[in-house]
């Protein structure tokens, strides 16, 4: 049995790594941390879980733990990561693992000095949409001439997926753009070797720019060219266009059409059909397996190198 900690578990994501973690065998959460005591309180009663803290030290000196899943702000991700990984805590962080490219090089080194399992929730790697194109890419039936991606929000004021007020505020560069430029990286096989990006105003009250606009471009002509804003009042999410030598494919989640908007059938792809779940399966058995997982911090180091390069291209 995985003892399983969950930080941030009545946000968002935390509530869909809980419900993603109950489908898995050999798994138990036995503590969660949250902002207030009150609610985490009642918010770890309703769900059965023994133990709730807004203290996350708290959680990390129980021996009932035995590994941790970070969904809290992106400013707080590196320094808990450490946190964990110096409590001898396995940690799955949720994307982005740092706001920064020095404090991801730390995370890098120091889950090397400890052995432990440090992996990034760079969930798209596993969404099974994104993994049917991966093996059609590493089988050679397809070559990737470009992907066009719009990831479009209406967050003009600070509030989280589930549309409540949230308490930090997000970043279209460091959280959004991560996304994409991993999964091209990881798509391709290619470090981008020329890289461009664009913002516009800066929110008066939120302190960041609400629309951006990013280019890159493999050694061998690969494209990528992605749209993000959070002022888009439509469709809301995350949108992959392949366009490849062999076909083009939509990808929306943890589902895929083909450029005529046909479904293609993704059953068989993965043991489920959630790219969360897909996800805490690889960490989990990371740690029973006591391998390296897909999307390790090492893995996804070049992606926040490509960020901070990105970062630089705004200034």
């Amino acid at each position: 049995m995985i003892n399983i900690a969950v930080a941030g578990a009545a946000g968002a994501f935390g509530m869909k790594h809980l419900d993603a973690l109950a489908q898995i065998d050999g798994v138990s959460v036995t503590s969660v941390v949250g902002r207030t005591r009150e609610s985490i309180e009642a918010f770890a009663a309703q769900r059965g879980i023994g133990h709730a803290t807004t203290d996350l030290n708290e959680t990390l000196t129980r021996k009932d733990v035995d590994a941790v899943i970070l969904s809290t702000p992106t400013q707080l991700h590196a320094a808990q990561t450490l946190q964990c990984l110096d409590a001898g805590k396995h940690v799955l962080c949720e994307i982005p693992m740092s706001d920064s490219l020095d404090d991801a090089r730390r995370l890098v080194d120091r889950q090397a000095s400890t052995g432990l399992i440090g992996m990034a929730g760079h969930v798209r790697r596993f969404n099974p949409s994104h993994q049917y194109m991966h093996q059609r890419i590493q089988s050679g039936e397809l070559s990737i001439q470009q992907m066009d991606v719009q990831t479009y929000f209406f967050r003009r004021t600070n509030t989280n997926a589930m549309g409540n007020p949230r308490s930090w505020t997000d970043h279209l560069l460091w959280h959004h753009a991560c996304h994409t430029v991993d999964l091209f990286m990881y798509q391709t096989g290619e470090i981008p070797s020329e890289v461009f990006a664009l913002q516009g105003p800066v929110h008066d009250e939120l302190g960041i720019a609400m629309d951006m606009t990013i280019g890159l471009k493999t050694p061998s002509g690969k494209l990528c060219t992605l749209s993000l804003s959070f002022n888009n009042d439509g469709p809301l999410g995350t949108f992959f266009r392949y366009i490849c030598d062999n076909g083009t494919y939509i990808a929306r989640y943890d589902d895929l059409v083909d450029g005529r908007e046909n479904p293609i059938d993704l059953s068989g792809v993965a043991v489920s059909n959630n790219g969360i779940e897909l996800i805490d399966r690889e960490f989990i058995s990371a740690i029973t397996e006591g391998r390296e997982p897909n999307g390790s911090f090492r893995q996804v180091l070049p992606a926040m190198e490509v960020l901070h390069r990105l970062e630089q291209a705004l200034i």
